[in-house]
């Protein structure tokens, strides 16, 4: 399993990015969490398939409808992690 960690940037707060990409995430069959940073930046780190976890990146370069994204910043990463599911981070 391949791993990925995105920080999303622009307005991307308070459009619904976080329940999309989980939503997204979940149809791709990954694993991980999405979360809100204090400075508007989306996080998100998931693992699965190489191939679905790029699908994923290329989402987030639009996000959902309502949504302004100006920036994505990846990088591939290792999974130390052994997550059950794709989770919304408080």
């Amino acid at each position: 399993m391949d791993a990925i960690h995105i920080k999303v940037r622009g307005h991307v707060q308070g459009v619904f990015f976080r329940a999309n990409t989980q939503e997204y995430a979940r149809r791709l069959d990954l694993k991980g969490w999405v979360r809100n940073l204090g400075n508007g930046t989306v996080e998100i780190l998931a693992v699965g398939e190489k191939d679905h976890l790029e699908q994923l990146l290329e989402w987030c370069h639009e996000g959902p409808s309502g949504a302004y994204v100006t920036e994505v910043e990846h990088e591939w990463v290792e999974n130390k992690e052994n997550f059950t599911g794709f989770n919304v981070r408080h």
